[in-house]
């Protein structure tokens, strides 16, 4: 029982002691933020972003950047400003800092940094590839602006690292949006000007392919297509079906033909029968 007793009384007394530094840190840092010494304040903000403090530190050189603008400060200011709202996780925040700086200050001692930064803010606010990719887009902006004004820059190769993963994030957005019509299949309800889901999803899969030529998902949108160019076949009015047909087979070649080991091989394999019978069907009457 003393013992447990002591514990509590040596919790209770780390718990004060606890509180009393953190309304003195607290009466500390309201004086230095009412304070009308600029460099002092600027001293402190620094004395917080090192020791990570980073939401003090923003609070004071939001407060000084403009003042300091143009003094030999004012670079470092702005710099820290931003590097301190990307370490908060700010990043949208972040990012229009160093886009800023980089502005402000084009030829300055963290130019390099700040343009770097400005796409390594964007890359962490991007989207999960479900969702709108506009982030994503002036993510790749970002940094490829970086790497076309610093071509051997420091940090070139994560640069390009980041740019295949955003470009995989766009591709797994393009992926998710060709199943999705897929999936939706002959429902009309989503077709608009005659079209049909799987009209649109062959223009989807064909595009990434396009944008997208050396992506590990170029299969993926190749079944797609081949899928759907049958779906389209299957339910063709009577007028297309040769047309539709004969495109299917086709397809359905040009895919075992860049894909022999392919999983879908057997699928491609059966399609093109069912092709070759009303392909040849045709043939006969004609």
């Amino acid at each position: 029982m003393q013992v447990k007793a002591l514990n509590m009384k040596k919790s209770l007394i780390m718990i004060l002691c606890g509180a009393l530094l953190l309304v003195s840190c607290a009466k500390e840092f309201n004086a230095v933020y009412k304070s009308t010494s600029y460099d002092y304040k600027y001293e402190y903000a620094k004395e917080c972003f090192a020791m990570g403090k980073y939401e003090r530190s923003i609070l004071l050189l939001q407060d000084l950047v403009t003042m300091m603008k143009g003094s030999e400060n004012g670079q470092e200011c702005l710099y820290m400003l931003a590097m301190a709202c990307y370490c908060a996780k700010d990043y949208e925040t972040a990012a229009q800092y160093f886009q800023k700086y980089h502005q402000s200050y084009p030829r300055g001692s963290y130019a390099e940094m700040a343009s770097f930064y400005q796409g390594q803010s964007l890359y962490m606010s991007t989207p999960e590839p479900r969702l709108d990719q506009t982030p994503t887009m002036s993510a790749i902006s970002a940094f490829q602006e970086y790497l076309d004004l610093y071509p051997n820059a420091t940090l070139k190769d994560v640069a390009h690292s980041r740019l295949y993963e955003l470009q995989d994030k766009l591709v797994e957005k393009e992926l998710h949006s060709a199943k999705l019509y897929y999936d939706l299949g002959s429902y009309f309800g989503n077709c608009t000007n005659g079209g049909s889901n799987y009209e649109a999803c062959i223009i989807t899969a064909q595009n990434a392919i396009r944008d997208y030529p050396y992506s590990q998902r170029r299969e993926d949108f190749a079944v797609l297509v081949m899928k759907s160019k049958f779906e389209l076949a299957e339910r063709s009015i009577e007028s297309r079906s040769l047309e539709r047909y004969r495109d299917a087979e086709d397809e359905c070649y040009g895919f075992l033909n860049e894909f022999p080991d392919s999983k879908y091989k057997k699928t491609a394999e059966k399609y093109i029968e069912v092709c070759k019978k009303h392909t040849g069907e045709a043939t006969d009457e004609i």
